[in-house]
Order: C-alpha cells, then sequence, then structure tokens
C-alpha cells in the first residue's frame, strides 16, 4: 500500500500520513464523483506534518483549502475530468 495514515480526523474530514513510495508526507481529503469516493492526497512537508499532527486546526483550515482547489499544485494525482467534489 503506498499511503499510510498516521493521523485522521474524523471530525474535519482529514487524514495526516505518509507516502511509502516517496518518503514524503501528506494531507488527504475526501471526494465524491458520480462513481466513486476516493481521496485527494496533497504533498505537505515534513515541518508541515509536524506541525499539523500537534495543531489540527492549522491542519484543518490546510484542508479547507484544499477543498476550495486553493492548493491543486500540491496534488500528487491529477484529477482527470470527473474529478471529486468534496465532501
Amino acid at each position: 500500500m503506498r499511503f499510510e495514515d498516521v493521523q485522521v480526523s474524523a471530525e474535519h474530514f482529514y487524514a495526516l500520513g505518509r507516502d511509502c513510495q516517496t518518503g514524503g508526507y501528506y494531507l488527504a481529503i475526501p471526494v465524491a464523483n458520480r462513481l466513486v469516493n476516493y481521496d485527494e492526497y496533497y504533498s505537505i512537508t515534513p515541518a508541515q506534518f509536524d506541525a499539523f499532527r500537534h495543531d489540527p486546526p492549522a491542519a484543518s483550515e490546510f484542508a479547507d483549502r484544499c477543498r476550495r482547489r486553493e492548493l491543486d499544485e500540491l496534488l500528487i494525482f491529477k484529477p482527470g475530468s470527473d474529478r471529486g467534489a468534496p465532501f
């Protein structure tokens, strides 16, 4: 499995974890399109990973920016034509 969640916020709908393929870190948010529910993975720095683990409000704000598609340049996988919407 490529992605390993380390911390999950069920309340704020995001997960923090490690990318086992690259050794990097991510914040993931759930999204859904008309066919499937899936996660979008956003690359974060080691410093952000450490900060977000200890500061959930900061992680939640970052996740909200991802939901607003303000940080698409950080997506690990670029979305296809049927990109899901956050929920």
